[in-house]
């Protein structure tokens, strides 16, 4: 489902649009919180499932995806796989509430840019992790 998209850019820069997926309706919610308090970032949809993100990584280009790992259906690394594959230029960043060794060895080869743990996920780490991966703001 499309977020909030009323924002203004800050002084004329281009904000990164994010696209949230999590099945979990309470860590979408702390997440939108986190994008929507973070200059240069704005949320553009959220999605409960893989195959929602995918689908909404075709409709809405979104220059970042946060992809929750464990997911019914289709899961966040199949998810990943097929978004990089047609959206190479997407930064696909893998969360999970496990401790990343408890994570399937897929999630490494899948072309997604990290992974974290959604205990570390904030707006210092999504900075970060945008400073190393993706296109410089502005």
């Amino acid at each position: 489902m499309p977020a909030d998209d009323t924002r203004e850019p800050l002084d004329g820069q281009r904000e990164i649009g994010v696209l949230i997926v999590d099945d979990q309706p309470f860590f979408r919610s702390a997440a939108l919180e986190v994008v929507g308090a973070l200059p240069g970032f704005r949320a553009v949809a959220e999605a409960s499932s893989g195959q929602e993100a995918v689908e909404a990584v075709g409709e809405l280009h979104p220059e970042l995806v946060l992809l929750d790992v464990r997911m019914p259906g289709m899961d966040g690394i199949e998810a990943a796989r097929l978004i990089m594959a047609s959206h190479p230029s997407t930064v696909v960043v893998l969360i999970s509430i496990e401790d990343i060794a408890g994570v399937p060895s897929t999630a490494r080869t899948c072309g997604a840019a990290a992974l974290v743990r959604k205990q570390d996920f904030g707006p210092a780490l999504l900075r970060d992790l945008w400073a190393v991966h993706g296109a410089p703001l502005g």
